[in-house]
């Protein structure tokens, strides 16, 4: 049997529309992958925000004064007074310092 001029039309019209079918479908879903890629990178600088807001509380927390207030309601303790406070010094080596005994 041989293809006759409306057989290869038919053939070439069907290969034209597939390459059409896929064209369209491989910009679908590229458009569908930016969208989600986009939502992805807003979710990131959202949770790059919470990070930064939860380092400024911590740092902010654990400062000299927060701590002393904290210490000072929890366990009713005060902060020490200058005459309150001993400095111990440790003696000098007699045997000669840096030396290797």
């Amino acid at each position: 049997m041989a293809v006759r001029g409306r057989h290869r039309f038919f053939f070439w019209l069907a290969a034209v529309c597939v390459a059409l079918w896929l064209v369209v479908w491989r910009q679908t879903d590229s458009f569908r992958l930016a969208r989600a890629l986009g939502d992805i990178h807003s979710q990131r600088t959202a949770l790059e925000g919470r990070l930064s807001e939860y380092e400024r509380r911590i740092r902010s927390a654990s400062s000299r004064e927060q701590l002393m207030q904290r210490v000072a309601q929890r366990l009713g303790l005060r902060r020490a007074r200058d005459s309150e406070i001993i400095r111990i010094t440790v003696p000098a080596d007699s045997s000669g310092a840096g030396e290797p005994r």
